[in-house]
C-alpha cells in the first residue's frame, strides 16, 4: 500500500545508501539535509549557481514540475536523464536520488593509501638524456635518425622504434632544447616521449579501479617512491551497485558499454589530474601505468563487452596481460605512454587479485596461506608454494554499509566502532572524523553506520547476547535498546540526540542477517576451498582490500567471516592489490610473473561446487554451526 502524503515519502540517497523518510512538498536539498547527505550550493537555495545537480534514479513522475531555473541551468539532454536542481524539487512520492561526486560536499572517505613495501626498481620506461651535433648543410641527417644513432652508441639501444605522436613534434622538440633532449624509452624498443633540454619529471601511475572506489598511486619512476596518492568514487555506481547490475545494464541499454566506458575514464582522468598537480607536476608527465580490477572492471575499462562473464561458463574475453596505448583507451597522460593491464584469472577473479597475488607471494611460502579480499565481491586465495587455488563468492554490499537500514559507506559522521557492555547492554562507538567515543563528544552527529561499524556491531551484539547463534534476537532480554518497530526487532546503537537527523540509529534483524549472508559466503567459500586443498586448518589469514584494513579482527572472526586461525595470525595488509598494480608498473619482471602466476593458480567455480550450498548454510550462524574456534575459547559467549 503506498505511503499517504500525512505519513511521508521514503528517499534514498546513492552512493552514500542514506536513506528515510520525509515530509510531503520537501525540496530535495532539504531531504538531503535531514538524513545527513550534504549537497553543494552557494546560492542559498535560489536556484541560481547550479552546484546542486541531482540524478533521479526511480519514480520522475513523484516530484514537482521543472521550473525556470532547472530549464535554464540543465540542458535539455541533462533533464531528460533526470538530472534535477535539489533545492528546486519537491518530493510528492518515494524516489532514489543519486548525487554526483561534483555535487557532494562531503566527499567519501577512500581508505586507499599505499603501504610500505620494498620493490626492486625494473621500470618499463626509462629515462636518458642526449646532447645531439646540430645538423648543418654538410651534415643534414634527418632528426630522427641522428637522435636513434646517438641513443644506439650512447647506450645500446638498438633496433629502436618512434611514436608517431612523438616523431609529429620531434623537429621543434630538438631545436627548442638547442639539440639537447630528455628521452622517455619504453621496455627499451619504443621511444615514447621526447622534451626539450635536461628533465628530471616522470612518473607512473598505478591505478586499482574497485567496484566502490578507484584509486591512483602516482609514481617517480627515477626512484620508485609514491609521489601522490588520490582516490574517487567509481562513478559507475550509478548504474548498479555490484558486478551483476552492471553486467545487466550493458546488456538491456544500447549504450550501456559506452556510459560506463566513459564513466571510469572520466574518473581516472581526474585521478591522474590531481595527483599530477599534487606532485607539481602535469598530466602528460605521467609516462607509463598499470591497471588492475576485477573481471567486469577490466572489461568495462577496456570497452570491452562483459556480457559473457554473466553467462556459462563466465568466459572473459581475454585471460593475459595487455599493453595498450593510453589515447587510445581515452586517457589524457604522455600521448605516447603505454597502460599495462594485469592478466585475469577467471570469469569472477580479475587483475585485482592477481595484484594481490604478486604483492603477498603466497606461491613463495611453506604457510598455508588464507588471503580474503573484502568487498562488494569477495575474492579469496588458498594455499602456499606447492599448489594455490582462488575463488570468488558474491558478499553483496552490507560489507560498504548498503542494504543496511541505516548504513552508508565511509563518510564524516559515520559510525565506524562499536563496543557493547555485555552487563548493561550500554553501548559506546566512534565515528569517522572524531577520534574519541560518543560519550566523550558534546556534538556526535552520527549519519549512520559503515562496513567496519556493522561488523563490530553484530559481533558485539551477539558476544552480548542480544542475538544468538542463529542471529535471532534475544526475545527475553530486557534492555531499552532493544525494542520492536512495525512487527520487526531493532537494537538502538546510538540515540536520537547523538545523531545529525534527530533520528536513532539501529541495527534491525534484517541488517543482522544480511551480514550473515555477506559472511556465509566468504566462510562457505574458505571451508570449500580447504576441502579441495585437503587441509584441515589455516596457518595465516590475510585481510586484504582497504576495507579490510579498518575491519577489527576479533569482531571478524567472532561473526566467523574466516575459519578459525591464531589471531596474531590474522592481519590486514591494506589494498594489496593497488600495491600490486604499484609492483607492476616499478618491476617489468613481476608483470611476467603476474601472467605465470595468473595461469597456474587454480580457480574454483563455487557455484557448481558439489555441497556448497550446504556449507554455506552451515556457515550463516555465528560463527559458525559445527566448526570449532579453539582460537576464540575467551571471546565468545559461554
Amino acid at each position: 500500500m503506498p505511503r499517504s502524503k500525512k505519513q511521508g515519502h521514503k528517499v534514498v540517497f546513492e552512493p552514500a545508501g542514506r536513506r528515510g523518510t520525509v515530509g510531503d512538498g520537501e525540496t530535495i536539498r532539504e531531504a538531503s539535509r535531514k538524513l545527513g547527505v550534504p549537497i553543494e550550493g552557494i546560492c542559498g537555495d535560489k536556484g541560481s549557481c547550479g552546484k546542486c545537480r541531482v540524478r533521479i534514479k526511480s519514480n520522475r513522475g513523484a516530484l514537482s514540475e521543472v521550473n525556470d531555473a532547472e530549464r535554464k541551468l540543465l540542458s535539455a539532454r541533462q533533464r531528460r536523464g533526470g538530472y534535477r536542481l535539489a533545492c528546486q524539487t519537491r518530493i510528492h512520492g518515494d524516489i532514489v536520488v543519486f548525487v554526483p561526486e561534483e555535487s557532494r560536499v562531503a566527499k567519501q572517505v577512500v581508505r586507499k593509501a599505499a603501504t610500505e613495501r620494498a620493490i626492486e626498481l625494473k621500470p618499463a620506461v626509462k629515462r636518458y638524456y642526449v646532447e645531439l651535433t646540430p645538423a648543418t648543410l654538410e651534415d643534414a641527417l634527418g632528426d630522427w635518425e641522428r637522435l636513434k644513432g646517438e641513443l644506439g652508441s650512447r647506450f645500446s639501444l638498438t633496433d629502436l622504434t618512434v611514436d608517431y605522436r612523438v616523431l609529429e613534434n620531434l623537429q621543434e622538440v630538438v631545436r627548442k632544447g638547442d639539440w639537447k633532449v630528455t628521452v622517455w624509452v619504453w621496455m627499451g624498443t619504443e621511444v615514447i616521449r621526447v622534451e626539450p633540454g635536461l628533465r628530471d619529471r616522470g612518473y607512473g601511475l598505478a591505478v586499482d579501479i574497485g567496484t566502490t572506489t578507484v584509486a591512483g598511486y602516482l609514481c617517480d619512476l627515477a626512484g620508485g617512491e609514491v609521489a601522490a596518492t588520490e582516490s574517487g568514487f567509481n562513478p559507475q555506481a550509478e548504474y548498479g551497485e555490484d558486478v551483476m547490475s552492471r553486467i545487466s545494464y550493458t546488456m538491456n541499454n544500447r549504450d550501456g558499454l559506452k556510459n560506463l566506458n566513459r564513466a571510469i575514464i572520466k574518473t581516472i582522468n581526474l585521478i591522474a589530474g590531481r595527483a599530477a598537480a599534487k606532485a607539481r607536476g602535469r598530466r602528460k608527465d605521467i609516462v607509463d601505468m598499470a591497471v588492475v580490477g576485477n573481471t567486469c572492471m577490466h572489461h568495462l575499462f577496456l570497452n570491452m563487452h562483459p556480457g559473457y562473464l554473466g553467462r556459462v561458463p563466465f568466459a572473459p574475453a581475454v585471460h593475459h596481460s595487455l599493453n595498450i596505448k593510453a589515447r587510445d583507451l581515452g586517457l589524457r597522460i604522455s600521448p605516447g605512454a603505454y597502460v599495462h593491464v594485469l592478466p585475469i584469472e577467471a570469469g569472477f577473479v580479475g587483475a585485482d587479485n592477481v595484484g594481490v597475488l604478486i604483492a603477498e607471494e603466497p606461491y613463495n611460502q611453506d604457510d598455508i596461506v588464507l588471503i580474503i579480499d573484502v568487498g562488494t565481491n569477495g575474492e579469496l586465495i588458498l594455499g602456499n608454494r606447492k599448489r594455490l587455488l582462488s575463488s570468488s563468492c558474491a558478499t553483496g554490499p552490507a560489507f560498504e554499509g548498503a542494504s543496511i537500514r541505516h548504513g552508508l559507506r565511509d563518510a564524516p559522521g559515520a559510525i565506524e566502532k562499536v563496543e557493547i557492555d555485555p552487563g548493561t547492554g550500554e553501548v559506546r562507538f566512534k565515528v569517522i572524523g572524531k577520534d574519541a567515543w560518543n560519550s566523550e563528544l558534546e556534538d556526535v552527529g552520527a549519519t549512520g553506520i559503515c562496513g567496519s561499524g556493522i561488523i563490530d556491531a553484530t559481533a558485539q551484539m551477539f558476544r552480548a547476547g542480544i542475538v544468538d547463534r542463529s542471529g535471532r534476537f534475544n526475545k527475553e532480554l530486557e534492555t531499552p535498546r532493544l525494542r520492536e518497530n512495525e512487527g520487526e526487532k531493532e537494537f538502538v546503537i546510538a540515540r536520537a540526540d547523538e545523531t545529525s537527523t534527530g533520528e536513532d540509529i539501529v541495527v534491525c534483524q534484517g541488517d543482522v542477517r544480511n551480514v550473515q549472508l555477506g559472511k556465509g559466503a566468504l566462510y562457505a567459500g574458505a571451508k570449500s576451498m580447504m576441502r579441495h586443498l585437503g587441509v584441515e586448518k589455516v596457518d595465516r589469514v590475510i585481510l586484504a582490500g582497504a576495507f579490510g584494513s579498518y575491519i577489527d579482527r576479533e569482531s571478524a572472526a567472532v561473526i566467523g567471516l574466516f575459519p578459525d586461525c591464531p589471531l596474531d595470525k590474522v592481519y590486514a595488509v591494506g589494498n594489496a592489490a593497488g600495491d600490486g598494480a604499484r609492483i607492476a608498473l616499478l618491476n617489468i619482471d613481476k608483470r611476467a610473473e603476474a601472467d605465470e602466476m595468473a595461469r597456474r593458480i587454480e580457480y574454483m567455480e563455487l557455484t557448481v561446487e558439489p555441497g556448497f550450498n550446504k556449507t554455506f548454510t552451515r556457515s550463516l550462524w555465528f560463527p559458525h554451526m559445527d566448526d570449532d574456534f579453539p582460537s576464540l575459547k575467551d571471546l565468545l559467549p559461554a
